[in-house]
Order: structure tokens, then C-alpha cells, then sequence
């Protein structure tokens, strides 16, 4: 019998424990440890951000799910990780041994790198539900008092997807409450262009989100490194296409919120051969770690290189296709090592984007996620909102019913039927 631990219970890591269940033997123990007792739909925090949805609308708890799938579920938070060992110290003092680990913790958010930066300062936040919902708390009072606001990312970041989302989810917002002439709008990212997404550009996102907002109204700085915030405005420098300085400016807000750059969970920092200098976890083609091979890791803990350099940093997204990719081929491959074999699956590093706009939004797939590709397609339309409100009620429901089929792929193989998009012809 072995003991497999997943570290996390995410978009990951909670469907890895599924997965695994599936993949392993009878015998096999699975245990799911996570800082938090419930599951979170994160790409539905944008709406959160605006009160559109409540926490406990976007969160499963995940004890008893876990235990109708008899899998053991222990909410703790990790404070140290001894691959040597093979333990996993956890912060009530309890000691967790594995034969096999997959890390699917997430990022750890470093607002701390740029001064006055972070929810508990200046910012508000769409990255956890919490911040999310503490940032919808707060949006009537704003409403009632408004101001410019400030949207966007910093240097290093690298899901760009949820911040132009934001962005449009609030001008919608505002334009119903019939309030939105009174907020100029700025939307501040370390992108080399609007749409780049961290990707390159996918289809004509570039156009198309410049378009979009050059129609509500909001004015971009590009090429940005964010240098601090105050409680009224945010500081930034922006840069010219060799990565020089070019112009200070110093942008009022009454509200802002901007997305940061990630890093590894301090559990992880600082074991050589697992992380790198970041934090993030080293795999390999097969999602394991070189050093360690009896771990391995999924999402947005783990080590992409970007595919090329850009002016200002900018980080590469892990998309929720892409990490359904490596949780299918982690759940194969963990069974093959238990056996002495070699790993042979290979996760499909694909990106789909839905972001709603709260009256239409845009969508993009890219088969592979970095050029060249074999599709490279984006799209805008009303129909991009219910296709996420439909997104939304699917995943939530495959969580709660803790069912394992890879629901990316098959609304993908769907989509791209009726829409006639094809590989080759995107």
C-alpha cells in the first residue's frame, strides 16, 4: 500500500485527489491537506469583487466530499516541507509522512515587494475569496462616494486574465448604477501591449481589448513598473520597448485594485533541487521533480520559464485547462512509478480564457499555449458571459459531486464543435 498526499485543494489539487482515486490501487491512501476547510471556484472572484457573489455561493466544503470518496481530508497549513524525509510539517505540529507528494498549493502573493501594496494596505484584491469578498463589502461605499480607479498589475505578475476582467466587470457595474461618468478609469499593467496576456497575444487580443476599451472609456499605461502606493494614488514608471524609463506618472484613485506578482508558499523556499529561486516547484515533461522523483507538481506552484523576454517582468499563466492537463497525466503517471516504470504522460499545456465582462466579454484559446500554435483564436460576445455563468455551475458542480472526468477538455471538444473551430484553421 502506498500513501499518496496531495498538498493543496484547489482547482488542482482538489480534482488530482479524484483523479488519484480513480488511477490507484484499492489499497492506495490518499490524504488532501489544505490551509482551508473548503474549495474555491477562483476564476468566479471578479464577480465577488463587485458583490455579485458571495462567498459561500463560490465555495464547497470539502470534509465530507472528501470522505464520500474515502479520501482523507486534513485542514492544516504546511510550514515546512523535508523531501528527504518524505514529511510535510504542518503548522498545528502535527507531522505528515508520504510516499508520494503532488504539490498543488497555489502562489503565495507577494504584495509585500512594492510599498503600501495589498489588501491589508491600499489595494483592494481578487485573488482569494476572501479578499475578493472583502473587496465587494466595500464596493457600495465606494459606489456612494466615487472616485477614479486604478486596475491592473504589477511587475512579475502573470495571470492578466482576471485583471482586464475586473476592469470591465466594474465599468458595467458602474454603468448600471447610472454612476460611471463620475470614475475615470486607468488600467496599469506590465504588459509590453494590452492583450498580451503573458502569452504573447492570442488571436487579435490586442485589437480586441484595445477596442474594448477605448469603447468604456478607460486609459492604459503599458510597459509599467508599479514603484509604490499611496492611499490615494499609485506611483508607476513607464518603460520604452528596450526596458528603459521613459515617463513617471503618479495616477489618482479612490479604489484600486492590481493583481501581483506570485511566488512559491514559504513551506517550499529555499530546498534546492525542488524550487527554484522563486519558490516555484521544478518538474519535468511528465510533471515530476528531477531531484525528488517521488514528487511531483501541478498549477501555479510550479517553475515556467516565460517564452520571451519582455520590457517589464512578466510571468506565464497557468490556466485551468493547462492544469487539468497535468493533473490527468500526474494521476497516470504516479501509478506507472509505483509499478518501476517510467513516466510516459504528457500534460497538453493548452489556454482557454472566459472573462466575463457582466454584459458580454471576450474568450480565447490557444492550442499550444505559446506560440507557434495549432489554434490561435480569440472572440468576443454576450455569449462569453453564460458560457462562464455555465462554466461556473458545471465545475462547482463536478466538485461537490467529487467526479473526476476532465471537464476541460470535454467543454473544449464541445465548443470547438459548435463553433466549427478546428485545429489548424483557429
Amino acid at each position: 500500500m502506498a500513501h499518496v498526499v496531495v498538498l493543496g485543494a484547489g482547482l488542482g489539487g482538489t480534482i488530482q485527489a479524484y483523479e488519484l482515486k480513480e488511477t490507484l490501487g484499492r489499497d492506495d491512501k490518499i490524504t488532501v491537506i489544505s490551509n482551508k476547510p473548503y474549495f474555491q471556484f477562483t476564476p468566479s472572484n471578479p464577480w465577488a469583487g463587485v458583490g455579485w457573489r458571495k462567498q459561500d455561493e463560490i465555495t464547497i466544503d470539502l470534509a465530507p466530499v472528501m470522505a464520500r470518496r474515502k479520501i482523507d481530508f486534513i485542514c492544516d497549513a504546511a510550514v515546512k516541507l523535508d523531501p528527504k524525509a518524505n514529511v510535510i510539517h504542518l503548522e498545528s505540529g502535527r507531522e505528515v509522512s508520504y510516499d508520494y507528494l503532488v504539490i498543488a498549493t497555489g502562489p503565495d502573493l507577494a504584495f509585500d515587494e512594492i510599498e503600501g501594496f495589498g489588501p491589508d494596505k491600499h489595494t483592494h484584491s481578487v485573488c482569494h475569496i476572501e479578499h475578493a469578498a472583502a473587496s465587494g463589502d466595500k464596493w457600495d461605499a465606494f459606489c456612494a462616494n466615487p472616485g477614479p480607479i486604478v486596475v491592473g498589475a504589477v511587475q512579475g505578475a502573470s495571470c492578466f486574465g482576471p485583471a482586464y476582467e475586473y476592469a470591465m466587470t466594474i465599468d458595467t457595474d458602474l454603468r448600471r448604477r447610472k454612476i460611471r461618468d463620475k470614475v475615470p478609469m486607468t488600467f496599469v499593467t506590465p504588459e509590453p501591449y494590452i492583450g498580451h496576456l503573458g502569452l504573447g497575444g492570442v488571436g487579435d487580443t490586442k485589437g480586441m481589448l484595445e477596442s474594448i476599451m477605448r469603447e468604456r472609456s478607460i486609459r492604459w499605461v503599458t510597459n509599467a513598473k508599479t514603484e509604490k502606493f499611496e492611499a490615494d494614488k499609485v506611483h508607476v514608471v513607464e518603460h520604452d520597448e528596450d526596458g528603459n524609463p521613459k515617463k513617471t506618472h503618479e495616477i489618482p484613485f479612490a479604489y484600486s485594485m492590481l493583481l501581483p506578482a506570485f511566488r512559491g508558499i514559504p513551506a517550499l523556499m529555499g530546498i534546492e533541487g525542488l524550487v527554484n529561486p522563486r519558490g516555484f516547484v521544478i518538474v519535468d515533461e511528465y510533471q515530476r521533480n528531477p531531484a525528488y522523483p517521488n514528487i511531483f507538481g501541478i498549477g501555479v506552484c510550479i517553475a515556467i520559464a516565460p517564452k520571451e523576454p519582455t520590457p517589464v517582468p512578466t510571468g506565464v499563466p497557468k490556466t485551468g485547462f493547462m492544469i487539468e492537463s497535468m493533473v490527468t497525466a500526474t494521476a497516470h503517471n504516479i501509478p506507472l512509478v509505483m509499478k518501476g516504470e517510467a513516466p510516459r504522460e504528457v500534460a497538453t499545456w493548452n489556454a482557454l480564457c472566459l472573462a466575463d465582462f457582466g454584459d458580454g466579454g471576450a474568450a480565447f484559446l490557444a492550442m499550444p499555449q505559446n506560440p507557434p500554435r495549432n489554434v490561435n483564436w480569440a472572440a468576443k460576445g454576450r455569449w462569453v458571459h453564460w458560457a462562464k455563468l455555465a462554466f461556473e455551475w458545471y465545475f462547482m458542480r463536478k466538485v461537490r459531486r467529487g467526479v473526476s472526468e476532465p471537464f476541460y477538455e470535454k467543454f473544449i471538444m464541445r465548443f470547438m464543435k459548435l463553433t466549427k473551430l478546428k485545429e489548424g484553421k483557429g
